[in-house]
């Protein structure tokens, strides 16, 4: 009985160590993919004709203004004042009528002097991989701007250049506790595990839909 326990011990620290491994290599190929790709200045943007806005909940768990959100809305508006964005595709979760990342992205959006019509809601971004595969496959876009903080922003750059996209990608500021960051930092750790075993099996979006043009500026 002890050799079968101690196999099956074996088995599980050897199963931890490959998956350690696995997260630091993919850690790895996703943050060289990123790099000098990831812009922290409006200024120094190249123009795209869209920038792919990622949604996020709008309220922290305490029930206030969530800064992950705040700080991408006021990054991709600035954008789009620089010019260098002619519309803004608000990507995020619409799983209930009562949650709604897109609608509140595009009143946030329009509180800071973007026009409506430059906006396009995107109601089933509902994982990265959904938000990023739409934009090409749903609105037609072979290059566009990502914006999310900077961790996040090194994830969508790797899932769009794995759909045939060309992105550059602008970070947004991160003001967050210590401890509210490491958690988000071990569950980006996670997320690019599972996007990479989504991109080895072929994961696809929940929906695509018809094909939706965007016009010329």
């Amino acid at each position: 009985m002890r050799k079968i326990y101690k196999r099956i011990i074996l088995c599980i620290v050897g199963l931890a160590v490959l998956a350690s491994i696995f997260t630091v290599v993919v850690d790895y190929r996703v943050e060289a993919n990123a790099k000098g790709r990831i812009f922290e200045n409006v200024d120094s943007m190249p123009h795209r004709k869209v920038a792919l806005l990622l949604g996020t909940n709008p309220l922290n768990r305490r029930g206030g203004p969530n800064p992950y959100f705040t700080n991408r809305i006021g990054v991709a508006a600035q954008l789009y004042h620089a010019g260098k964005a002619d519309f803004i595709i608000a990507s995020g979760d619409n799983h209930t009528k009562d949650y709604d990342e897109p609608t509140a992205m595009r009143d946030s959006l329009v509180a800071r002097g973007v026009p409506a019509d430059r906006i396009i809601l995107d109601f089933a971004g509902f994982r990265t991989l959904d938000s990023v595969v739409r934009a090409k496959e749903v609105f037609g876009c072979d290059s566009l701007t990502i914006v999310s903080q900077a961790d996040h922003c090194a994830r969508a750059l790797w899932l769009a250049e794995a759909g045939g996209i060309e992105a550059v990608a602008i970070s947004a500021p991160v003001r967050a506790g210590r401890l509210v960051r490491v958690r988000l930092g071990l569950r980006e750790r996670l997320a690019r595990d599972k996007m990479m075993l989504d991109l080895w099996f072929g994961k696809q979006p929940h929906f695509l839909g018809e094909r939706i043009t965007i016009p010329d500026a």
